[in-house]
């Protein structure tokens, strides 16, 4: 069934029907939205990972 990754064969259909529904002018804005949307998201989870060892660094010194 599912093994959890995504084959060429899926890839390809993919990206047959999004350039189907939108068109070979619109891919390179898209790409751009998502690359950027990504590197937004991989910062907030950046900061929300070093907020949570500060926390923690902050725990272990009041309890010694």
């Amino acid at each position: 069934m599912f093994s959890g990754g995504i084959s060429i064969k899926e890839l390809l259909v993919v990206l047959a029907i999004v350039l189907i529904v939108f068109g070979p002018r619109k891919l390179p804005e898209i790409g751009r939205a998502m690359g950027k949307s990504l590197k937004e998201f991989k910062q907030a989870a950046s900061e929300i990972k070093e907020s949570i060892n500060t926390d923690d660094e902050k725990e272990k010194d009041k309890t010694n």
